[in-house]
């Protein structure tokens, strides 16, 4: 029976350790007991990607996603966008660029050295509100996958990211009509509101971590900007 092997650890700037393993050809990234994200299953974080699109009228729109993980939204926007897309990624830490460029290279291929990436290795509240100063040009799509869902299980700075006044300000750095979209491990009612208080039109969808109907159930909400 294959065993899962440690390949390194993350130190997360203010927040938790996280573990890269190997469980023969597959990885994955855990926290503790939790595994926060693995190459198994990964099929609603690409419907992150998918789904958000999907939404826009634009095929080469700003879009923002925070963060990078294991890639998996990211190269499911590209695959997707036009040659004038451009697409920001914002990731706290950059040992997980390490290791999507070092253990993780045959899944990412040569994705990074796409011309429309803009890899910042920063927090995505920074570049929301880059946009909202003034220093960036808006977005018309922010996607929000940088926790376990809208609480700051790995960093607790992400909860500002998902408060009232967070979502307002990614409202904010929205063009009119512009779309966040938040993934999240299970359904939470009170983030739901959090986002229609914020000035959105909601949506809630419950994906599968795999295809064909398959593994633990997980949500994403959209929120479209009407105000």
């Amino acid at each position: 029976m294959l065993k899962r092997e440690l390949i390194d650890t993350a130190e997360i700037e203010d927040g938790e350790t996280l573990e890269l393993f190997s469980h023969g050809r597959d990885f994955m990234i855990v926290l503790g007991r939790n595994e926060l994200m693995s190459t198994r299953m990964r099929f609603s974080e690409e419907q992150l990607a998918e789904m958000t699109l999907d939404r826009l009228d634009n095929d080469s729109p700003r879009v923002l996603i925070g963060g990078y993980g294991m890639g998996f939204t990211y190269r499911a926007a590209r695959e997707r966008l036009g040659e004038g897309a451009e697409i920001v990624v914002g990731e706290i830490s950059h040992k997980i660029v390490e290791w999507a460029e070092g253990p993780m290279k045959d899944l990412t291929g040569e994705t990074l050295s796409d011309p429309r990436l803009d890899l910042k290795i920063c927090d995505v509240a920074a570049l929301i509100d880059d946009a909202n100063d003034g220093t960036c040009e808006k977005f018309d799509a922010i996607m929000l996958d940088v926790d376990n869902g809208p609480d700051g299980l790995v960093r607790a700075d992400n909860n500002r990211i998902y408060s009232r006044t967070g979502l307002g300000k990614a409202r904010d750095a929205l063009k009119p009509g512009g779309i966040v979209s938040v993934w999240s491990a299970a359904p939470d009612p009170a983030f739901r509101r959090r986002l229609k208080e914020a000035g959105f039109a909601v949506e809630e969808k419950g994906v599968r971590s795999r295809p064909n109907n398959k593994g633990a159930h997980h949500t994403i909400w959209f929120g479209r900007k009407v105000r």
